[in-house]
């Protein structure tokens, strides 16, 4: 249906995306998907024909979002998601595809695919879904005698993340389908039950607005308002209404007209069973229980004072007002003239605005000053009339008073620090001081690879003396600082050298001093006799003993300026002869002698390569280093006794000349 005919299924799209009709039904486009609940089986019975366009999904091509319906849901135990969607005609193709869309625009699910988790494109009919038996793949779309795949395996969902899933219908018949999410570790469904968690009364006391902790259906609500009622004697509630409806399937906010104003004082907003028949519902269908309370107020008809500031952070440059009823946002003046700011520093007030406002109301002003304020101390906001004509407007179109409010900033705190090392040959102490400026209460050293400290002046002993790093975080309860550094021993000290490893007749040892640290004497012992107290010795001679190679072990004592040693001592073989040959014949029977078949002496070989041969010319073993040797043994089985070839090629170190051998060794059993 889509692999063979994609020429036809892209015609068909690309008239869809010019021509088709765009999706305007609720659910269809994903700013308003469905809100699920995991154990509901939703039910599509009609899918109108719309596309949302084309789709792109990495390793497919050709797929579009059309006829879909949008789910959305949260993970709030993390696990797999398994959920299988089954068409109400047998016969219809229906595709998939989940998005992770935390912290996105669920419109940005189609132009990013980033946010795929993971999806089916089968043209396969019946059934598809995920599932932990499904394909661990998308699979794209194919012809239904190709008999695809309609099950991806069950993505893993992560704790708190937010999805969206699209459901596809590739034929244009409108019959449905149902979906349901069982089978899955994951819990998709809020375990929290519904509940009030505010109320708030208008200036007239005829509206109430009521806030929920959660998405209750829009279905569920009675716009006559018998939802409802307050406690006020002969008032009933005679509307409920929301804004979010208009455009999605869930509410959380409703506002209540009441039959006539409520005087001054506290009340409470009472859940009871509506004339539709119920409460208000989760997408679950769980209720807000009758008789469930909150309570508002409704303030007499005075100006709210200006009394309240968020306790600010550390450098703050914004300053958050807080008021007891909404404020008329647009009486805020934006060049920030209804407030001047005093204090220990200079302050200038840059602008101010009200915080997310909603209907042109908020309960909070934001004032943005010029610069963080550093210096720590009293200060005081005070409000005035602005360059707008006013202080501020509430709700209720009444003038807040001038007034003044202090608060405290804290000091800024610098986390920088001194430190001092008493040196030693086993181990340096180093002693960390910190000021402990501007109430400095917290400190939290880390020593790299040496501990940590909450010592104001901690003592740290290192007997490693490589370079290390020490940082230090500093707070005051308010404001923190980091620093690190670097500190270098100078009492540092590596005893090192290289020297020739192997010593033919008549050839000296060559030494490579790579000692580091302050170093002030050199002492060498090379094992032939000979001393010297140079940084570089000369190159040392060592007479070859008959017919055996020997170990000489050279040493290197170095001492630095604060009277510290380190020494190091390398093995040099020394050999008796450097003439490479191949012996005649071996005996591999594991007795220690003469085991093995291989160049000897090839010290001063190389680019080797010793190959050996049987009677009929084949290859038995091949070595590309003196010291690989052949066993005798030939694809793991011991080779027959008898005459072998061998060749030898290799470059000889001092005159850089190619050397070719050839001979013959016997194995013997």
């Amino acid at each position: 249906m889509r692999q063979k005919f994609f020429l036809v299924a892209f015609l068909v799209m690309a008239s869809l995306a010019s021509n088709g009709q765009a999706c305007t039904t609720l659910g269809q486009n994903p700013s308003t998907a469905f809100p699920v609940c995991g154990t509901t089986t939703f039910q599509q019975n009609i899918v109108p024909i719309c596309t949302n366009g084309s789709l792109t999904t990495p390793g497919c091509s050709g797929l579009a979002a059309k006829n879909p319906f949008w789910y959305k849901f949260t993970c709030f135990t993390a696990g797999t998601l398994d959920f299988t969607i089954v068409p109400i005609n047998p016969n219809d193709d229906y595709d998939w595809q989940l998005y992770d869309i935390t912290g996105r625009d669920p419109n940005e699910v189609l132009t990013n695919s980033s946010l795929i988790v993971t999806g089916n494109w089968s043209g396969t009919f019946g059934n598809t879904g995920a599932s932990a038996s499904g394909v661990n793949f998308i699979q794209c779309g194919s012809v239904p005698s190709d008999n695809a795949p309609k099950f991806a395996k069950s993505p893993n969902l992560i704790l708190g993340h937010t999805y969206i899933l699209m459901v596809s219908h590739f034929d244009d018949t409108q019959t449905g389908y149902g979906i349901n999410f069982t089978g899955g570790t994951a819990v998709i469904t809020d375990p929290n039950l519904p509940a009030f968690t505010t109320a708030d009364a208008a200036c007239d006391g005829t509206k109430i607005t009521v806030k929920i902790n959660k998405d209750m259906k829009c279905s569920s609500l009675a716009s006559n308002g018998s939802d409802f009622a307050v406690s006020v004697p002969g008032v009933s509630v005679i509307a409920a209404s929301t804004t979010s409806c208009t455009s999605s399937f869930a509410f959380n906010e409703i506002t209540l007209t009441t039959s006539a104003p409520l005087p001054p004082g506290t009340y409470d907003v009472i859940m009871q069973t509506g004339t539709d028949g119920n409460t208000i519902l989760d997408n679950c269908d769980r209720p807000i229980a009758v008789g469930s309370r909150v309570r508002f107020t409704v303030f007499p008809q005075i100006p709210i004072p200006f009394d309240s500031i968020t306790k600010v952070k550390c450098a703050p440059q914004t300053l958050e007002l807080v008021f007891r009823k909404n404020m008329m946002c647009s009486s805020v003046a934006p060049d920030g003239s209804d407030f001047i700011v005093t204090g220990p520093s200079g302050v200038t007030v840059l602008s101010a605005a009200g915080a997310s406002c909603t209907n042109g109301l908020s309960k909070k002003i934001n004032v943005v000053l010029s610069a963080a304020i550093q210096l720590g101390g009293i200060y005081t906001i005070t409000l005035r009339t602005g360059t707008d004509g006013n202080t501020l407007l509430d709700e209720c179109a009444q003038l807040t008073p001038p007034a003044s409010l202090t608060f405290a900033v804290a000091d800024t705190v610098n986390a920088d620090f001194t430190f001092n090392i008493n040196y030693g040959c086993a181990s340096n102490l180093v002693t960390y001081n910190h000021d402990g400026a501007n109430n400095v209460n917290l400190w939290q050293w880390t020593f790299l690879n040496n501990g940590l400290s909450n010592l104001q002046n901690p003592n740290v002993s290192y007997s490693s003396f490589i370079p290390t790093t020490s940082r230090l975080i500093v707070s005051n309860g308010v404001c923190s600082d980091t620093s690190s550094q670097n500190i270098v021993f100078d009492n540092f000290l590596n005893a090192a050298f290289d020297v020739t490893p192997v010593i033919c007749p008549q050839t000296p040892a060559e030494f490579t001093n790579n000692s580091e640290g302050r170093i002030v004497n050199w002492r060498w012992t090379f094992g032939n006799g000979n001393t010297s107290i140079l940084e570089d010795p000369q190159p040392q001679a060592y007479t070859p003993q008959i017919s055996t190679d020997y170990i000489a072990f050279p040493r290197l004592i170095i001492e630095n300026d604060y009277g510290c040693f380190d020494t190091i001592s390398k093995p040099v073989k020394v050999a008796f002869s450097c003439f490479i040959t191949v012996p005649s014949a071996f005996t591999p029977n594991a007795d220690g002698r003469n085991d093995f078949l291989y160049p000897l002496q090839a010290f001063k070989a190389i680019n080797l390569t010793f190959r050996v041969y049987d009677r009929w010319g084949n290859l038995v073993f091949q070595g590309k280093d003196f010291t690989q040797r052949w066993n005798g043994k030939y694809k793991g089985n011991p080779a027959a006794a008898g005459t072998y070839v061998w060749t030898l090629s290799f470059t000889d170190i001092d005159s850089g000349r190619k050397v070719e051998q050839k001979g013959t060794s016997i194995l013997i059993r």
